[in-house]
């Protein structure tokens, strides 16, 4: 790991692969006002027929269960702040995990060293993916749905073994 706070690659080399991992999110804003709007208008207006029949303390549970609800998507929204970069040049792949919390972690590998492993299923798809370099395995790509991993994988292996048969530079080209 490297305690520095930049995360550029060296500027002389041309860059193999460059990616931004982030959790996804079907829901957006407007459609948490709208979804929040929609509960407590139909949560409010049950409690209310409630309290007319004499049943008040349903009020107060329609109540909690419309903040639990806000609780729980605050917190959804508030985990999809995590991030992972990864970046590769043909002498170095910097890897840099931003958490929810703003906590980072960052690994520097060798590419010519290291492998890309996967673990899945053969029903369900690519799991996991690992970046083994030297007795280090990184996960990497861990917000992505099994497809997306697939994808990942083989640009990423791609990359690699760009890295690995060395840079060609055609002047002409």
């Amino acid at each position: 790991m490297t305690a520095s706070n930049d995360f550029d690659p060296a500027l002389d080399q041309p860059t193999l692969f460059s990616a931004r991992v982030t959790p996804h999110r079907s829901l957006n804003r407007t459609g948490f006002l709208v979804l929040m709007t929609f509960i407590s208008v139909v949560s409010f207006v049950a409690g209310i027929a409630f309290l007319l029949m004499g049943a008040w303390p349903v009020l107060g549970l329609f109540g909690l269960d419309v903040l639990v609800i806000y609780w729980a998507f605050r917190i959804n929204f508030r985990s999809a702040a995590a991030t992972e970069d990864i970046v590769m040049t043909p002498s170095e792949l910097h890897v840099r995990r931003v958490s929810h919390r703003g906590d980072v972690m960052e690994w520097t590998l060798n590419p010519l060293w290291v492998q890309l492993e996967q673990t899945g299923d053969p029903e369900f798809g690519i799991e996991r993916l690992y970046l083994v370099s030297r007795g280090r395995r990184v996960s990497v790509g861990y917000f992505l749905g099994p497809d997306e991993k697939a994808s990942f994988s083989k640009a990423l292996m791609e990359a690699l073994q760009t890295a690995k048969r060395g840079i060609t530079y055609n002047p002409v080209a």
